[in-house]
C-alpha cells in the first residue's frame, strides 16, 4: 500500500515534517554579487545549523565579483557553462571549470568568477558549510583597482 503524500506545497515553499524537509522546484530567486540564486535550503527556512545549498546562475558574460568566504567551505558542481576562477593572493592564479566539474573552495581564499560565454549562463549547485548563506562573505579588493 502506498502512502498518501497529499498535495505538494506551492513551488518554493518548505514542506515536510519529522526531520525531512523539501523545497520543490526551488521557487523564487534573488540576486547577489552578479549571481542569481534559486531559493534553496539554509538556516533561513529550515533548522540547518551548518549547511546551506542553492542553485546559482551567472548570466552570459557575468562576473561574481572578488570576495572571500570567512570561516566556511564551499563546494560547487557545474551543471552548465564554463567559468574561470581568478583566485589566490592578488587573484594571480587562474583555473577554468565546466560541466561535470566538482569544485572545493577553502575558507579565506580570495576569488572572482567569470562566465566565459557571452551567450550561455553558468548553472551550478552550491553547498556551503554555513547555514547563513551570504552573511559571512566579504568583498575582496583586486590589487591596483580603485
Amino acid at each position: 500500500m502506498m502512502a498518501d503524500f497529499g498535495t505538494p506545497a506551492p513551488v518554493g515553499t518548505v514542506e515536510g515534517h519529522s526531520g525531512i524537509l523539501t523545497i520543490r522546484g526551488g521557487g523564487s530567486s534573488r540576486g547577489w554579487n552578479g549571481i542569481r540564486y534559486q531559493a534553496g535550503l539554509s538556516g533561513k527556512n529550515v533548522a540547518a545549523r551548518h549547511l546551506s545549498m542553492n542553485l546559482a546562475t551567472i548570466p552570459p558574460g557575468g562576473v561574481a565579483h572578488a570576495h572571500i568566504h570567512v570561516d566556511f567551505e564551499v563546494m560547487l558542481y557545474i551543471l552548465q557553462g564554463r567559468v574561470r576562477h581568478e583566485y589566490g593572493p592578488g587573484l594571480s592564479l587562474a583555473l577554468e571549470n565546466g560541466p561535470g566539474d566538482f569544485i572545493f573552495i577553502e575558507p579565506g581564499v580570495p576569488h572572482e568568477v567569470f562566465n566565459l560565454s557571452a551567450t550561455e549562463p553558468v548553472v551550478a549547485v552550491v553547498a556551503r558549510s554555513d547555514a547563513s548563506e551570504w552573511e559571512h562573505i566579504v568583498p575582496y579588493q583586486r590589487p591596483n583597482t580603485p
